[in-house]
């Protein structure tokens, strides 16, 4: 019955005899194939040219579905479990759902749903079996991937304090392009929310007529209105998640624009704009991320502490204004100690500055002290998010709220990383720490946030920087596909860097195998090199993770097939934290000895993956 079955689909379109490309698109589409139109174009091209016409017939167009959908890989596995080759019985089904695809529960019922829901052919549901074609669309389903289906829903706790969680993060989140010249844009904004961010930033800027702007300052950047930034937060925010979502203002504004920019915030995001302290109690730790649902946080300077804020409830404070003293630290602020392309020393100034610095000690100089001034009304919007200037750990153990958050720029994080990593795990477990990217980061690039989440940093921002879609920035979408992810360090206790992994082994989890059968691809992106449908690809698979866990391992070349290549290559990794272990496919096109093309990738955590 599938030959019946397939005439009875298509013959209707055949009626005149032929038909041209667009006919054949559109019946795929009927067909509930999803294809490729750079291969379908090149099949078709490929029959037609035989004949000199732009049209096929009806077996020509067969022996196209034929090529696309009957892949001699899931041929062979069909075959494996069918004891006639033709349809897989119930019983048949359900061996195959045990042995390859590991669900040890499955029964009648689990094999019903599959026919059901796949099975195109009713002669075949009717019998609860599943041919070819069926098995087919099941294996090409969401009920297939890789990703675990269990955890496309928030799986984990989130009822611990806010710091115990990382935080999908975003970075100059109004640009679009490059970090100087390029265009801000509100679609900025709604890609991030749509994606699952949950913090943005949004450098405010004195605009005209005492409208706030939002841009790069002091760049050629173009500028968009904060007011319209805050409508399309309002309309977006929790489109992709429930979870509570940090505003993180880059605040240069007048304390006269600053009033507006909290008018703004007050009167557009209403109810969801968290701007009490939770039953007007200040916390001795932060709340979760259950406790914050459907909430806006507002991360900015603040004036005081949240006990006076609280006591001025319900006050007017139009036109207060109150004053923060902090100390210039350059290498603080935009990563001032990197130096930019455009100004670059010369050797022999560097070799000057080194013996000069070698020989005279540098003087003392008193500290750079300025003052911020802060429109009080703005000031109480900060709750449980106020910007707090990171001098030590020390000091922050010493004095620092649990509702301070510090910035890092990555230059100094990296360092404290390699140096001081016992401090900065502690210093994790209790207090929210972003780490932003160096200023030098023009073209919007991301840096690797791994080494960071590694000693708990929650706001590793490089998600959604810009609108560069590249491979890092995936890998950090890989890593929050779906979640918010549980930070798992705050249990453990200040130790060094190589006992915290020993530790965190033996307290939580035990070393993962992870064993990969690389099968094959299916209408891989063409190389740019290709006039028609062929790539040289190879598939890397990488393990991001602590440092032990860190690896790549790469396939052969199948050579000229873009359209199915084969591989059936085994792959073994050793994964020692599991936890904090991602795992990326990346296939590229081999067009020399020395470089390749990037053609596409997949990121997800390790605990994430589905076996089958």
């Amino acid at each position: 019955f599938p030959c019946t079955w397939f005439l009875s689909v298509i013959q209707n379109e055949f009626r005149s005899g032929k038909i041209d490309l667009d006919s054949t698109m559109k019946l795929l589409d009927k067909l509930q194939i999803p294809f490729d139109y750079v291969h379908v174009k090149h099949l078709f091209k490929k029959t037609v040219d035989k004949r000199k016409v732009p049209t096929i017939n009806i077996e020509d167009f067969r022996a196209i579905y034929r090529t696309l959908v009957h892949r001699p890989e899931f041929h062979e596995l069909f075959c494996t479990y069918s004891s006639n080759q033709k349809v897989l019985a119930e019983s048949e089904l359900i061996t195959f759902l045990k042995k390859e695809q590991f669900e040890t529960e499955a029964n009648e019922t689990t094999a019903l749903e599959i026919v059901s829901k796949y099975e195109p052919i009713e002669e075949a549901k009717k019998r609860r079996e599943i041919s070819f074609e069926g098995f087919v669309r099941y294996l090409n389903s969401e009920d297939c991937s890789i990703f675990r289906k269990d955890h496309k829903i928030v799986y984990q706790d989130m009822n611990q304090p806010l710091c115990d969680y990382f935080i999908s993060s975003s970075h100059n989140t109004y640009l679009i392009s490059d970090q100087l010249i390029g265009p801000s844009h509100l679609w900025g904004y709604a890609s991030a929310l749509l994606k699952g961010c949950r913090c943005l930033e949004i450098d405010c800027w004195d605009g005209s007529q005492n409208e706030p702007v939002v841009y790069h300052g002091h760049t050629l950047t173009s500028k968009i209105s904060f007011s319209s930034v805050i409508h399309v937060i309002d309309k977006y925010a929790f489109a992709a998640s429930e979870y509570p979502i940090v505003l993180s203002l880059e605040n240069h504004c007048s304390p006269k624009q600053q009033e507006v920019m909290a008018d703004y915030l007050e009167s557009i995001l209403g109810n969801k704009l968290l701007s009490s302290a939770i039953d007007d109690v200040v916390p001795t730790e932060l709340p979760s991320p259950e406790a914050l649902k459907f909430k806006i946080l507002i991360k900015n300077k603040k004036v005081g502490t949240l006990e006076e804020t609280i006591l001025r409830k319900g006050q007017d404070s139009h036109g207060e204004t109150g004053e923060i003293i902090e100390e210039v630290n350059p290498s603080d602020e935009e990563e001032g100690d990197e130096r930019t392309p455009l100004s670059p020393l010369s050797p022999s100034e560097t070799s000057k500055r080194k013996r000069e610095s070698e020989s005279t000690p540098p003087p003392r100089k008193r500290p750079k002290m300025k003052k911020i001034k802060i429109a009080i009304e703005l000031s109480d919007l900060v709750i449980y998010t106020k910007s707090q200037k990171f001098e030590s750990f020390e000091q922050s153990r010493e004095s620092q709220k649990c509702y301070e958050n510090n910035s890092i720029g990555e230059t100094r994080a990296r360092k404290f990383v390699k140096h001081s990593a016992q401090e900065f795990i502690g210093h994790t477990a209790r207090f929210i720490t972003r780490i932003y990217p160096k200023g030098t980061r023009a073209t919007s690039s991301n840096y690797n946030p791994q080494e960071f989440w590694n000693v708990g940093c929650q706001m590793g921002r490089c998600i959604c920087r810009g609108f560069l879609f590249t491979a890092m920035q995936t890998h950090t979408e890989g890593f929050f596909f779906f979640n918010v992810i549980l930070v798992m360090w705050y249990m453990l206790p200040v130790v060094s860097l190589a006992t915290m992994y020993s530790l965190f082994l033996e307290l939580y989890l035990y070393i993962a195998t992870l064993i990969f059968q690389l099968i094959s691809g299916h209408q891989l992106p063409r190389s740019n090199l290709s006039k028609s449908n062929k790539a040289d690809p190879l598939v890397q698979i990488e393990v991001y993770g602590v440092p032990e866990d860190q690896t790549k391992k790469q396939s052969s070349v199948a050579k000229s097939n873009a359209l199915n290549p084969r591989w059936n290559e085994t792959f073994t990794f050793t994964v020692q934290v599991p936890e904090l272990a991602l795992i990326r496919f990346n296939v590229e096109d081999q067009i020399s000895l020395t470089g390749n093309e990037f053609l596409g990738q997949y990121t997800l955590p390790v605990r994430s993956l589905s076996k089958g």
